[in-house]
């Protein structure tokens, strides 16, 4: 028996990285997967991936910025299913800059998927959970909501807003059985650190600098973090809501 035996888990971004790996290890343990991507090609292999190792799942294409693409959404997930138990709010990108090089356009980009399609997921899907009695949503923030880096703007805003709206959710529905937290991760093994890796001169150098800012001398793993989502999605983490659980390797510690 899983942890998530028979829960309906709609989980963004879920094409690659640490949606990639949250997808798997919650089939894993018993979940019904709604794996969401706006690359459906790699929504379907994620999908396909959980199916040929005898798991649920189902592949949709969706834009979190978009309202009508998510309405759309979150009624084909209870047409099928009847319900949805975890909401993974994991979709998200990155940006590179201060607050002089960060255009007006990067500023609206970032906040409109980072932020804009949390709020987005959360106002379509919550009226469902409430409706059942029960739910319980992540949020993807980030230890850039904890800490300040050089040329970071943009995102460490929208992360600082999620944390924000995390908090802010969890007291409004803690009565009515809705569970809200949020995980803030150090700099993890992803497709979007291999692009900006890719990106540099020396990207060695850029691996080095990234690395020293953890104390524990490396960068974290996709499938380190799915498993701190799955505590704050399982029955164990039953008395955490308002919660920002920080998986950094020491970098908001000093």
């Amino acid at each position: 028996m899983g942890k998530l035996d028979g829960k309906v888990a709609v989980i963004t971004g879920a094409g690659s990285g640490i949606g990639k790996a949250t997808a798997l290890l919650f089939a894993q343990h018993g979940a019904k997967i709604c794996a969401v991507d706006l690359d459906k090609a790699r929504a379907e292999a994620t999908a396909a991936e959980i199916v040929n190792r005898e798991g649920q799942a189902v592949a949709e294409q969706a834009d979190v910025s978009d309202r009508l693409s998510i309405q759309s959404l979150a009624q084909r997930v209870v047409a099928k299913y009847g319900r949805v138990d975890i909401l993974f709010n994991n979709a998200g990108i990155g940006h590179s800059g201060s607050v002089l090089e960060c255009t007006e356009e990067d500023w609206d980009t970032v906040m409109s998927v980072n932020v804009k399609g949390v709020y987005l997921c959360c106002h379509f899907f919550l009226p469902h959970m409430l409706a059942q009695g029960e739910g319980n949503i992540i949020n993807m923030a980030s230890v850039l909501a904890l800490t300040g880096v050089p040329k970071r703007a943009v995102y460490s805003a929208s992360k600082g807003a999620i944390v924000a709206l995390t908090r802010q959710m969890a007291i409004e529905y803690a009565r009515r059985n809705i569970r809200v937290n949020c995980i803030s991760p150090g700099t993890v093994e992803t497709p979007w650190i291999k692009r900006l890796l890719e990106e540099r001169d020396d990207p060695e150098a850029v691996r080095k600098n990234l690395q020293a800012r953890h104390p524990i001398g490396r960068l974290g793993t996709a499938d380190e973090i799915a498993h701190a989502v799955l505590y704050l999605a399982s029955p164990e983490s039953a008395f955490a809501t308002g919660m920002n659980l920080v998986i950094d390797g020491g970098a908001s510690a000093g």
